[in-house]
């Protein structure tokens, strides 16, 4: 019963942003389905790719044509931050044998997100929150998938509004002092500037090195230096 309580509260824990995951999958498979993809390789996507971004890159891209070679460097692109995000899991939790495969295979901004904001180091916890988007994402994707075009207008789902207020509450309890606010506000300009310019995955990329080598030149050499957040409030109040 010990191990499979964490696994519960991972799954939980995913749970609310199933409003967000839910209507983009729908649209993925709508997207799918008029690109030409049947509903069998419709869900093979979801279930073998398992990423939101790189699976509607991809199918926006067969539906108009590209090579092969173009559509797997797009989603290459798109996924090659999840290097940085098992980097920074594999120093806070065990994963031996079996369990890094799969904790690489099933892993997601949100639950990368999700785990480091809870402060859990078990691996039970981890593939709790993995499996519950997994779960989410695939059953949403068939029904997408069955609806076919019952959603004329994928945009009117407010996909825009929805995933940009998922991230930032997953990043809010991440920042915690002077050199993290520091970090995440550089960022979010940066990729926002990016944006506008690199195609594909780069900007993600480019914004995950840049900001990584900020954190580490703001606090090399000064350990325990930075002040929190809350104790900057509490001093000026």
């Amino acid at each position: 019963m010990h191990r499979v309580e964490p696994f519960r509260r991972g799954f939980l824990a995913l749970a609310p942003l199933w409003l967000g995951v839910v209507p983009f999958a729908l649209v993925y498979a709508v997207l799918a389905r008029e690109a030409g993809l049947s509903l069998l390789e419709t869900q093979a996507l979801s279930v073998l790719v398992f990423s939101g971004g790189a699976q509607v890159s991809a199918v926006g891209l067969f539906g108009a044509g590209a090579a092969a070679l173009e559509i797997v460097t797009t989603t290459f692109l798109l996924n090659v931050r999840h290097v940085l995000y098992g980097l920074s899991l594999g120093r806070r939790i065990t994963l031996v044998g079996w369990r890094r495969p799969v904790a690489a295979f099933f892993l997601t901004d949100e639950a990368f997100g999700v785990v480091s904001a809870s402060g859990e180091r078990t691996f039970g916890f981890l593939l709790g929150a993995e499996l519950s988007l997994f779960f989410a994402w695939n059953v949403a994707t068939f029904g997408g998938a069955i609806a076919g075009t019952a959603i004329t207008d994928p945009e009117a789902l407010g996909l825009d509004l929805v995933f940009p207020l998922a991230f930032l509450a997953l990043l809010v309890p991440l920042v915690r002092t002077r050199v993290e606010l520091c970090v995440a506000v550089v960022s979010g300009a940066l990729a926002y500037v990016l944006a506008r310019d690199l195609p594909g995955g780069l900007p993600i990329l480019v914004t995950g090195l840049v900001g990584s080598l900020l954190g580490a030149a703001l606090t090399s050499g000064r350990p325990g230096d930075d002040v929190r957040l809350d104790d900057a409030a509490r001093e000026v109040a």
